[in-house]
């Protein structure tokens, strides 16, 4: 005897090889033998065999009028052989009695199960709605068809082109445009990106890096909403020194500048000011919530987002030919010795006497013009001439200040690298990604770079120092060691960081263009009007969740910010190989890899792949040949094709530097999952 019985959602059938009261022992016909409760059997039979009325009663069900089926159907529960009675004929046949029953089971928005082989009508209003939804889900099929079709013979419909960052990063697997990829990508056998590259998507790779960082980063958009920069309301007194500050020619948010009083008097104070936008605007303020969304000015060549409007920035930069709102940091030094004895700050106005331009002065202000005050440049502009002799004590200090931080590090700080500075020729707004780039160098370390970076370290540490002594929270960087593994983290307390060799570090000195410093500042002001009793006024409290949050905002926008700016860099690199025709490179070797190994440019901020390295060991020189740039995956390889000299020392101390080295950009990582299956998910039985 051969039975017809409902297991997980379907209907089986198989060969009774015994039965008991309740259940029965059945053999199928993959000879797999299952235990099947009574309860579950709907059909008996003895012919044919369960495969051969399986397929009879599906055929057969497969012409039933669903709609005259409903209509036949008895009012309240009944069993699939009442209808087959009603729809086909009064004795109904084995065949019949199976169609019913797969008809039944397989149409829920006619017929809702009641039971095992047992259903009951549906209201009338729920049929027109599901049938509503099946046929709207048709067409819906039929347009993924459609736009299917056009990505595989290369041409992009407009709504996956739309929906095109979405489907790629941020996907809803059951929108059409998605699966439309899905089922393109699987048809023709092509990666999805590759196919949108092709069926053209991507007409550009700048706009997509561009704008793949504005879907997942400025969703609404990069502009500001109305704000108003609120005055400073505090009556400040007038600093009397002649202050200036060194920056780029691009930098807008002047948030530093420096003063020197004292020369030939032994005792020389050196101030550090920085802007003050913590003294007008308060923790919770509009334009505090925007700062707080953004976290940081984002860089990159030729554009920036920037942290805060230009309006507000122009309220409290350190504009030239002003006296701006600044909090100050005085630091007495012994002329002679160097020797520190003492920090001081305030909160006041300071005349700003020139903006200076290291990119426009570097050329004139170099180590000797410095030390030597006899030794003269044509070309020097009048303007420094008040300046040198504060500049050249800077420098001094600077070196001083380095080489004490080079003690504590316990080994020097290396600069074997230049730093590469990025130009859009003829570029004027958003970059379009055609611009001609012009890549330059400035040695790290450059004097006019030394003498900002060791007063910013100065300031930042000892601003850190002194909120730990007042027990006033602040957001820290900390480093426990220079061992491999070690890196900077972030954090409440007042901890050392052992790359700079300082007892402890907490950002202060670009309130404008970086939301943990205008967090610190708020505490700074707080520790200058109140002193020791200053961890009761300040806007945020030891322990406070808030600051935790802030912290962690900070932390994981920044790391996305960099790493856009590594990005673009890139572009524009590959870019200039393009430009430029170069096709072969000097490179040094960093670091082994399976098939091959990394290398970094000799001229270029460039690290790559490259094959035929077989025997070269780390800080070999070697001549590459590029191989084809991908401007999508920011990626290109190479092969060596010429061994220039072995290890080199200066690559072994860089080995020992305990830098990090720059990550390679590969493929894209995309969401898009080829065994998402529309096919798949139909089948699933119910």
């Amino acid at each position: 005897m051969f039975v017809l019985f409902e297991e997980a959602g379907k209907y089986l059938g198989g060969r009774v090889l015994s039965e008991a009261e309740s259940s029965a022992q059945v053999e199928l016909e993959t000879g797999k033998r299952v235990k099947v409760k009574g309860a579950n059997i709907v059909l008996r039979f003895e012919k044919p065999s369960p495969a051969e009325l399986i397929a009879e009663g599906r055929a057969l069900a497969a012409t039933v009028d669903l709609d005259l089926a409903w209509e036949f159907a008895p009012e309240g529960e009944f069993a699939f052989d009442e209808l087959a009675a009603e729809y086909f004929q009064a004795r109904p046949t084995l065949a019949q009695q199976a169609a019913a029953l797969l008809a039944l089971f397989e149409a829920p928005h006619y017929f809702r199960r009641a039971g095992k082989g047992r259903f009951k009508k549906a209201p009338a209003e729920i049929i027109q709605q599901a049938l509503a939804a099946i046929e709207k889900k048709k067409l819906v099929q039929a347009q993924i068809t459609e736009w299917a079709g056009q990505l595989a013979a290369g041409e992009c419909p407009a709504p996956v082109r739309e929906q095109l960052f979405k489907i790629l990063f941020k996907p809803d697997k059951n929108a059409p445009e998605y699966k439309a990829v899905v089922d393109a990508a699987r048809a023709t056998q092509r990666p999805p990106l590759e196919l949108l590259k092709r069926a053209g998507a991507i007409d550009s790779a700048y706009q997509f890096h561009w704008r793949r960082f504005l879907f997942e980063n400025f969703p609404k958009g990069t502009g500001f909403p109305a704000l108003q920069a609120p005055a400073i309301a505090d009556e400040l007194p007038l600093a009397a020194v002649q202050a200036f500050s060194i920056d780029d020619s691009q930098t807008t948010e002047i948030d530093d500048a420096l003063s020197v009083q004292g020369l030939g008097s032994g005792t020389v104070v050196v101030g550090i000011h920085i802007a003050a936008p913590g003294l007008a605007l308060v923790p919770g303020s509009a334009i505090d919530q925007v700062a707080r969304t953004r976290m940081s000015t984002v860089y990159m060549p030729g554009h920036k987002i920037t942290m805060l409007p230009d309006h507000v920035v122009e309220a409290y930069t350190l504009q030239e030919g002003r006296d701006c709102p600044a909090v100050s940091l005085y630091a007495t030094f012994d002329e002679e010795t160097l020797a520190l004895k003492g920090t001081e700050t305030r909160l006041e106005r300071v005349p700003i006497v020139a903006n200076l331009r290291h990119d426009q002065l570097d050329a004139v202000i170099g180590q000797e013009w410095l030390e030597d005050a006899s030794f003269g440049a044509a070309d020097t502009p009048a303007m420094l001439a008040p300046l040198r002799a504060p500049l050249s004590f800077l420098f001094r200090l600077a070196k001083q200040l380095k080489a004490q931080r080079e003690v504590v590090r316990g080994k020097p700080e290396n600069f074997s690298r230049p730093d590469y500075t990025f130009r859009l020729v003829g570029h004027d707004g958003e970059p379009t990604g055609n611009e001609e780039v012009q890549i330059g160098t400035r040695r790290r370390g450059a004097p006019l770079d030394l003498i900002v970076s060791e007063a910013m370290i100065l300031a930042n540490s000892s601003w850190g120092g002194w909120l730990g002594e007042l027990g006033v929270p602040g957001l820290y960087r900390s480093q426990a060691s220079l061992a491999p593994g070690i890196k900077v983290r972030m954090g409440t307390r007042a901890l050392p960081h052992a790359g700079l060799g300082v007892k402890s570090y907490a950002w202060s000195t670009s309130p404008l263009r970086r939301y943990t410093d205008l967090v610190n500042q708020w505490q700074i002001i707080a520790a200058a009007r109140h002193g020791k009793t200053a961890a009761l006024a300040a806007p945020f409290k030891p322990k406070d969740a808030d600051l935790f949050s802030i912290l962690s905002g900070f932390d994981a926008a920044y790391s996305t910010y960099n790493g856009h700016q590594g990005g673009m860099e890139r572009f524009w690199t590959l870019k200039y190989l393009q430009q430029q025709g170069i096709t072969e490179l000097e490179a040094t070797l960093i670091k082994d890899l399976p098939n091959g190994a990394l290398v970094r440019a000799d001229t270029l901020p460039l690290v790559f792949e490259v094959a035929g390295t077989q025997g070269l060991q780390r800080g070999a020189r070697v001549r590459v040949r590029l191989g084809e740039i991908d401007e999508i995956a920011l990626d290109v390889h190479g092969t060596v094709i010429e061994r220039l000299d072995t290890a080199s020392a200066d690559a072994q101390a860089e080995d020992e530097s305990g830098e990090d080295e720059e990550e390679v950009a590969g493929p894209i990582a995309i969401a898009v999952d080829l065994a998402d299956s529309e096919a798949a998910a139909e089948n699933t039985p119910a």
